[in-house]
């Protein structure tokens, strides 16, 4: 069951739900915590994600791979393209 509660056109609503599985009451605590937040703002992320109100943050870790990964310089790139660039012309050959 789903309760919207709206007392106030400019007030923020609330919505209770009854019946949650206790492995998903685990599942959204357990993600709550991980991430520092509140059960009620893990659940308005949940929601808002899943919804595509807001966007995922995909960037967020991207850091913690650096050493792995690591970025080319404009030099870098300039030459890689020089290197690579006979393997992107198409040979209209192959295609008959």
């Amino acid at each position: 069951m789903v309760q919207i509660l709206n007392q106030n056109e400019k007030k923020m609503k609330s919505i209770t739900i009854h019946g949650i599985d206790e492995p998903l009451v685990r599942l959204i605590k357990s993600k709550a915590e991980s991430q520092s937040l509140s059960v009620n703002k893990t659940i308005k992320k949940l929601l808002e994600e899943s919804l595509g109100v807001k966007p995922k943050d995909r960037g967020r870790n991207r850091s913690d791979f650096e050493e792995f990964s690591g970025q080319w310089s404009s030099k870098e790139l300039t030459e890689f393209e020089k290197k690579v660039g006979d393997i992107r012309k198409i040979d209209d050959g192959d295609w008959q």
